[in-house]
């Protein structure tokens, strides 16, 4: 990978199709997993990847039905399903005990890998996680509950629906370019159908039914969150910290929910920080 260039050169036969992954830094340095969220791909960690990749063999990977990563009619792109993946790839790629790093959904993919499926972490870092209910603002729940009827948007239509729900996700805008990246999977027939699929999928029950958990999470734990986030409230920061034991909370001022993108330097140094922690 170079600086011009985000190419995911390797693939997985995951459960629920190909995923599309890469790894970055030195073989034998301490391994570090990066999830990315929705409607997003790993193109969002390509900056904090990079880095960390001096210290760290870091992987990166799209979800199932998301970015590189393989989008097919039927295909089960639930948040359940993705933990399951998640849980699958750390054998794959034979990590035992791996430190994660998790946005937005990706939080909620974390956590049941650990609570459901058998992974194991040995720290775990949450940037704006998907953790707390309520969740799904009025938007994604009417795209949600009337997908077929979005999926009928001609192209044109549906292309101006991802670009502004994007944009959204970070309070400082977008680089034209950026945007470009992480609008364009969703573009195509496929990437139109599995962008209204993951949406219809995925509800709160996938939460709701780990969350009286988090008080199990005996690992250390930094939970960063962007101070003008308004897809998931910063207070929401402050109720999950107090759910798992000896969390340490990290406010990232001036950035929204994408904080990778509104503040790359500020998230970096603390999950380097994070990550080079004993403990």
């Amino acid at each position: 990978m170079t600086a011009a260039v985000w190419n995911l050169d390797r693939s997985y036969s995951s459960s629920s199709g190909e995923i599309r992954w890469a790894a970055l830094g030195p073989a034998d340095a301490p391994p570090v997993v990066l999830v990315h969220g929705t409607p997003f791909s790993s193109y969002v960690w390509r900056g904090p990847a990079r880095a960390l990749a001096a210290r760290h063999r870091v992987y990166v990977w799209d979800l199932p039905g998301y970015g590189a990563s393989a989008k097919h009619p039927g295909q089960d792109l639930s948040l359940d399903a993705q933990a399951r993946v998640l849980a699958d790839l750390l054998d794959h790629w034979g990590l035992a005990e791996p430190a994660v790093v998790a946005h937005d959904f990706g939080g909620a993919i974390a956590l049941r890998a650990l609570l459901l499926h058998g992974a194991r972490y040995s720290r775990l870092a949450l940037v704006d996680p998907v953790a707390i209910a309520p969740w799904g603002s009025p938007t994604y729940r009417l795209l949600g509950e009337h997908s077929d009827v979005f999926r009928q948007l001609p192209a044109d239509l549906h292309e101006a629906l991802v670009h502004r729900y994007i944009s959204s996700g970070s309070h400082q805008g977008l680089h034209p370019d950026t945007h470009a990246r992480l609008v364009e999977p969703w573009l195509t027939e496929a990437g139109k159908d599995s962008f209204y699929r993951q949406i219809e999928q995925n509800d709160q029950r996938f939460t709701d039914d780990i969350q009286g958990r988090y008080g199990e999470v005996d690992l250390p734990v930094l939970v960063c969150w962007g101070a003008e986030d308004t897809w998931i409230p910063v207070a929401r920061a402050y109720e999950l910290v107090k759910l798992i034991p000896g969390a340490e909370l990290r406010i990232v001022e001036g950035a929204g929910h994408l904080v990778q993108e509104d503040a790359p330097a500020e998230l970096t140094v603390a999950l380097g920080e994070f990550l080079r922690t004993a403990g």
